[in-house]
């Protein structure tokens, strides 16, 4: 396997983590708008959303809490209000 191969594995590999990460970000977003969950239950749905985002993409906590984290607070106040 040379070098471009292998890049473009990476590549590959890390548009699939992407796919996964939305497809489950959609998801968990879509439980909690449904409103059946408890406060508590909503906020487990966040931090399972991303402990799974970051066992896609170690060390980038960052990227989560400035892409994600937000739209999970918005819902989940929008939903539950505020604390």
């Amino acid at each position: 396997m040379d070098k471009m191969d292998f890049i473009s594995d990476a590549i590959v590999e890390e548009n699939k983590n992407i796919r996964r990460l939305k497809f489950m970000v959609n998801l968990r977003l879509s439980l909690i708008a449904d409103g059946s969950l408890t406060r508590d239950e909503a906020t487990e749905q966040y931090l399972r959303t991303r402990k799974y985002a970051l066992s896609l993409f170690p060390g980038k906590e960052n990227a989560f809490d400035l892409i994600y984290a937000p739209k999970f607070r918005r819902l989940i106040t929008e939903i539950y209000g505020l604390n």
